[in-house]
C-alpha cells in the first residue's frame, strides 16, 4: 500500500494517508475530496550515517537530490 501526501483544497489541510485500489481519500479534517497530490520527499538513513550532513535549502534543492540544488529534472 503506498502512502501519498495530499493537500485539501477546502480546508488547505496536509496530511498523508494509505491508499488501497480505487479507493478515494478523503480529509480527516473536513472529509472533503478535492485533494491536490504533493510531492513526497523520503529520508533514507544507514548504520554509521552522520547526523551532520547539510539538507539543501531553498525553492530549488528542497528535494532532497543527492547531486546539489539545481541538479533534479524538477526544474
Amino acid at each position: 500500500m503506498p502512502i501519498f501526501e495530499y493537500r485539501c483544497a477546502a480546508c488547505d489541510a496536509r496530511f498523508e494517508q494509505f491508499v488501497q485500489g480505487s479507493r478515494t481519500p478523503e480529509c480527516p479534517s473536513c472529509h472533503g475530496t478535492q485533494l491536490e497530490k504533493q510531492l513526497s520527499v523520503f529520508a533514507v538513513s544507514a548504520k554509521g550515517s552522520s547526523s551532520n550532513v547539510p539538507m539543501p535549502s531553498g525553492a530549488c534543492g528542497a528535494c532532497g537530490d543527492p547531486r546539489g540544488p539545481g541538479a533534479c529534472s524538477m526544474n
